[in-house]
């Protein structure tokens, strides 16, 4: 690996444990924005909100809450992204890998595949928005000068 800067080493457990971290975080942040939001028009939240498809949608007070929600939530696993996987060629892969996994919640919760359409858009603009935050934000921060001389300047 002499002409590389950065190798890349093939760690599973590593992998596997962002990955876990990751769905922590985004059901984490979910829980926070949800409830926050639900006590601003004083709604009871409720595990229908995460995994129902059939709640959001632009009719309902709720349901607009709840898709603004999951726009927000987005915002802050970005952050997540920049924090824990800190690697701007992986932010797409945890992204999809989060939402897949909560596609198969979704299935298992309602014992039915989500179709409502604004359940599919919610969720790309999520994945965008999302992966492409946490990249740019990854980018930035891989992008920064390395200091080449950390010792201090001597007035000879």
């Amino acid at each position: 690996m002499a002409g590389q800067f950065r190798s890349y080493v093939w760690d599973p457990v590593l992998i596997i444990c962002q990955i876990i971290l990751m769905q922590l975080i985004y059901y984490s942040s979910l829980g926070l924005w949800l409830g926050s939001l639900d006590l601003l028009i004083q709604h009871g939240p409720s595990l229908d909100q995460i995994f129902n498809d059939g709640i959001l949608g632009f009719s309902t007070v709720h349901g607009r809450v709840t898709m603004m929600a999951f726009i927000l939530n987005s915002l802050t696993c970005a952050l997540g992204l920049l924090y824990f996987i800190r690697r701007g060629k992986q932010c797409l892969d945890f992204t999809v890998t989060v939402h897949a996994f909560h596609l198969f919640g979704c299935w298992i919760y309602t014992s039915h595949f989500p179709i409502t359409i604004t359940w599919w858009l919610l969720n790309i603009v999520c994945v965008a928005l999302m992966a492409v935050i946490g990249e740019y934000l990854c980018m930035r921060t891989e992008l920064k000068e390395i200091p080449l001389n950390s010792a201090p300047k001597s007035n000879v």
